[in-house]
C-alpha cells in the first residue's frame, strides 16, 4: 500500500448476487483496511412494506454521509465501498424511470479511484430482497458498466468464484497500482 498518504477510494459494485459484500469482506480482511457495508439491503430488510422511490432516495443520502465522514476524518490509504451512488443511480432508473439531479451532480464531482465491478458469473442465489435474477443481471452489469464509463471513472471487471475472485481482485488492485 505504500505509505499513501491520501485517502484512496474503491468501490465494489455489479448486479445482484455476484458477490460484492463476500469480495469487499474479503479484501478488507486481507488487507486490513476499512469498508463501509451496502446500506440498500439492511434498509429494505428493516421495511414492513415495499420500498419505495423516497426510500431509495433515503439510502443514497446514507451513502453520501457515509462516505463524506470517511472523506472528512484523517484516514489515508485505502478504503472499500461496498456498493455506491452509481447503483443506486440506475436503480432508481430502471424501477422508477428517473433519478434526483443531486445524485447526478454528485456522481459527478465525486473522487474514486476504482470501481470494481462483479461480473455475474456466479449462481444465482435467491432471496427475499434481490429482484433481479437471470437475464436482468447481465443488463445492469452493462449499464453499471456504460455508467462508469461516462463518468471516467476508472473499473476493471472481477470475475471467478471464491478464492480466485479474492485473487483476481487483489491482482486487479496491484495492476492499478493500489497495492
Amino acid at each position: 500500500m505504500g505509505g499513501d498518504s491520501r485517502l484512496i477510494k474503491i468501490v465494489v459494485t455489479g448486479p445482484e448476487s455476484t458477490g460484492k459484500t463476500t469480495l469487499t469482506e474479503a479484501l478488507a480482511l486481507h488487507l486490513n483496511i476499512p469498508w463501509i457495508p451496502e446500506y440498500a439491503r439492511s434498509y429494505v430488510e428493516g421495511l414492513n412494506r415495499p420500498y419505495t422511490y423516497q426510500d431509495v432516495e433515503i439510502i443514497a443520502r446514507y451513502q453520501v454521509k457515509q462516505e463524506k465522514e470517511i472523506s472528512a476524518s484523517k484516514l489515508t490509504g485505502i478504503f472499500l465501498m461496498d456498493t455506491w451512488l452509481i447503483m443506486t443511480k440506475v436503480w432508481l432508473e430502471m424501477v422508477y424511470g428517473s433519478c434526483p439531479e443531486w445524485i447526478e451532480h454528485y456522481i459527478s464531482i465525486a473522487k474514486i479511484d476504482l470501481f470494481l465491478v462483479c461480473k455475474p458469473d456466479l449462481p444465482w442465489i435467491n432471496d427475499p430482497v434481490r429482484e433481479n435474477g437471470g437475464e436482468m443481471r447481465n443488463i445492469l452489469f452493462d449499464r453499471y458498466c456504460e455508467e462508469i464509463k461516462l463518468h471516467s471513472f476508472p473499473f476493471s471487471i472481477v470475475e471467478g468464484n471464491g478464492e480466485i475472485r479474492l485473487q483476481n481482485a487483489l491482482g486487479l488492485l496491484r495492476q492499478h497500482h493500489i497495492i
